[in-house]
């Protein structure tokens, strides 16, 4: 039987998000890299206020996931005239989410962060981050309704050039002013943070002028602007609700992992926000693939193509596994290498190899659990894909809570809680895609 998508179109669907993601990380990498010089202190901060902002970015990540899954049916159906109102009314809602959380933070983030964080140090340099940092709200929050829409009708090589764009600003930036460089001042921390948000700013400004100019508007419905379609809401909300409450959990039990660590130690800290830079940029070939299977399932299945639903995850599993695979042996055999681009510290070097090896051989069973899970979501079955996330989550946090706060083990051991997560979320989603009753899922 031949498959709907051949390798060729895997790749052709799976590098321009990859090279996208690996532009937009370069974000993160260059954050924590030049901050990496800055101090322990604002390094850890960094860490901490940017898992804050990704909490609730997640929840709008979670959104678009799901109105991807709908433009993605919808596309492969033909019916291209529906696949813009999920765009416009993903934007509104989305904005109204911003001002919401942006207003929240303001409000209630200090009293989050001071319940959370035992250093009055590392409180009061996450706070300054934060402050700066949530205005990026505004601009991320629009800017994963771009990437569903491109995503889901698959011209996803824009988002590469967007990221580019967003990379670039973003690294001028950050050398600008985190060490006030060509007259600019010098703000460290509230630097890195200034930098991230008109970073995303200018990858806004990208996207709308691409979009009015390079897309056919009309045969998407994209230039119905219209009211608020509250009953065309209610429909995405209906699968987008529980990738929005699994993102946001998900990303919380991270957060959760970094605030045990905080409890060990600044120096703890600092090599956990490290290796979770170095996490990140492995992690981003998994995730092109992952999103690249979410949108072919959503896509094979409009199509009539459900027969060919596990042939198609299995496909992209082996791909990525391999993928994973060259990555993780590059990093193990130059761990000492990849971590001088974070710091020129020695001791702060050695102490964050053990940590790296651990993060490399997690990724091997990330690489196949994360293409099973968003198989399990291109279905459709989103809540289904909620419930499998909480329990693995359960197991994970039992974990964290037994290695990290109560034994106060070393921070390469925490790291293992990794391995749990996803050899877990392989294993549920495995069955449930060759046991559950997936097929009649209508959205």
């Amino acid at each position: 039987m031949k498959l709907f998508y051949s390798n060729r179109q895997i790749w052709q669907m799976s590098y321009p998000i990859l090279l996208g993601l690996f532009a937009q990380n370069i974000i993160n990498v260059t954050d924590t890299a030049f901050l990496g010089r800055v101090g322990e202190v604002e390094l850890g901060a960094s860490a901490l206020g940017g898992l804050y902002y990704i909490c609730a970015f997640t929840i709008a990540f979670g959104f678009s996931t799901g109105s991807q899954i709908i433009i993605a049916r919808r596309n492969g159906e033909k019916r291209y005239s529906e696949v813009g109102p999920v765009m416009i009314q993903g934007v509104f809602f989305l904005l109204g989410l911003a001002a919401f959380l942006f207003l929240f933070s303001r409000l209630f983030s200090e009293s989050i962060m001071r319940v959370l964080v035992s250093s009055d140090v590392i409180l009061e340099s996450t706070q300054e981050f934060i402050y700066w940092r949530i205005f990026g709200f505004f601009f991320s929050f629009v800017n994963v309704m771009f990437r569903a829409l491109y995503i889901g009708i698959t011209r996803a090589k824009v988002l590469t050039l967007n990221a580019v764009f967003m990379a670039i600003t973003n690294v001028l930036l950050d050398y600008l002013l985190i060490f006030g460089h060509a007259g600019f001042p010098e703000l460290g921390l509230k630097g890195a943070a200034i930098a991230s948000v008109i970073a995303e700013a200018v990858s806004i400004v990208f996207l709308v002028i691409y979009t009015r100019f390079a897309v056919d508007i009309k045969k998407y419905a994209l230039n119905k602007i219209g009211s608020f379609d509250m009953n065309l809401l209610k429909r995405v909300l209906s699968i987008s609700i529980f990738t929005m409450f699994q993102y946001f959990i998900s990303m919380s039990t991270f957060f959760l992992f970094f605030v045990a660590v905080e409890r060990l130690g600044q120096r703890e800290l600092a090599i956990a926000n490290i290796v979770r830079s170095v996490y990140i940029v492995m992690f981003i070939p998994v995730n092109a693939l992952s999103t690249t299977t979410n949108s072919f399932v959503s896509n094979a299945i409009g199509a009539g193509y459900k027969d060919q639903v596990l042939a198609i995850i299995h496909k992209l599993a082996k791909f990525s596994f391999l993928t994973m695979a060259v990555l993780s042996t590059l990093v193990m055999c130059f761990p000492r290498a990849i971590i001088s681009i974070y710091t020129n510290d020695p001791t702060l070097i050695d102490s964050s190899i053990p940590s790296l090896y651990v993060i490399s051989v997690a990724m091997l069973i990330s690489a196949v659990s994360n293409i099973y899970f968003n198989g399990v979501s291109g279905t459709g079955n989103t809540r289904t894909a909620l419930w499998l996330e909480l329990v693995t989550l359960a197991f994970y946090c039992i974990y964290i809570y037994i290695v990290a706060f109560r034994l106060r083990m070393p921070v390469e051991i925490c790291f293992t809680t990794e391995l749990i997560y996803f050899s877990f979320l392989l294993l549920f989603s495995f069955v449930y895609l060759k046991k559950g009753n997936w097929q009649k899922k209508k959205i």
